[in-house]
């Protein structure tokens, strides 16, 4: 309808107007709703009753993904909603150890093993530190104590093990130069990490 017929007809006006309201009231009060279509590209809204994700999940997860300044920020708000807990401790070392910034990181991972000297997933990821800095005979060590504390039962602290004896044992530079080792945390995930010779 044009707008000179809209002013000449105001009722029909007012009509279409109230059309258009109904249909827009109808749809958000249909079970569809506007909600997001499954095959639609757009994010989801967000979801004002739902729980938070735990952040220091979420760093874990960024931490797979290999955006390590985003998971120490995660650790980082999630350290503020729990306190330092050996866990951010360690997570945030760990995250600090893939963005290369090895004395924070050791400050970190050498702090979350005195808090808690009993878990083997921080020795890990402490004697993968150790590696990087080239401190092979204090990371076999440090290894050795992870995989006890494991009772030999992670994969991941095994084959670092594993790692660390064989390059300790070659003098040669040259045979060892490119070895993954696994950083591992609480639960059943673990991150490689190249290391820098």
């Amino acid at each position: 309808m044009r707008l000179e017929q809209m002013k000449k007809h105001p009722a029909r006006m007012w009509h279409s107007a109230c059309a258009l309201i109904l249909t827009f009231g109808l749809a958000a009060c249909s079970p569809g709703g506007f909600s997001r279509d499954d095959g639609s590209p757009f994010a989801p809204g967000t979801d004002l009753r739902g729980e938070a994700v735990d952040g220091v999940e979420v760093g874990h997860r960024l931490m797979q993904a290999g955006q390590y300044e985003l998971a120490l920020d995660a650790f980082t708000r999630a350290a503020l909603e729990q306190g330092l807990t050996p866990e951010i401790i360690s997570s945030m070392g760990t995250a600090n150890l893939g963005l290369g910034r090895l004395g924070q990181a050791e400050e970190l991972l050498r702090r979350a093993v005195r808090e808690e000297p009993e878990w083997p997933e921080a020795w890990n990821n402490l004697g993968v530190l150790l590696m990087e800095q080239g401190q092979t005979a204090e990371a076999v060590e440090v290894f050795k104590r992870a995989f006890a504390l494991d009772d030999g039962e992670s994969t991941s602290i095994r084959d670092n093990l594993r790692l660390a004896l064989a390059k300790s044992e070659n003098t040669d530079n040259n045979v060892l130069q490119e070895q993954q080792y696994k950083l591992v945390r609480r639960g059943s995930s673990d991150f490689l990490i190249q290391t820098a010779e």
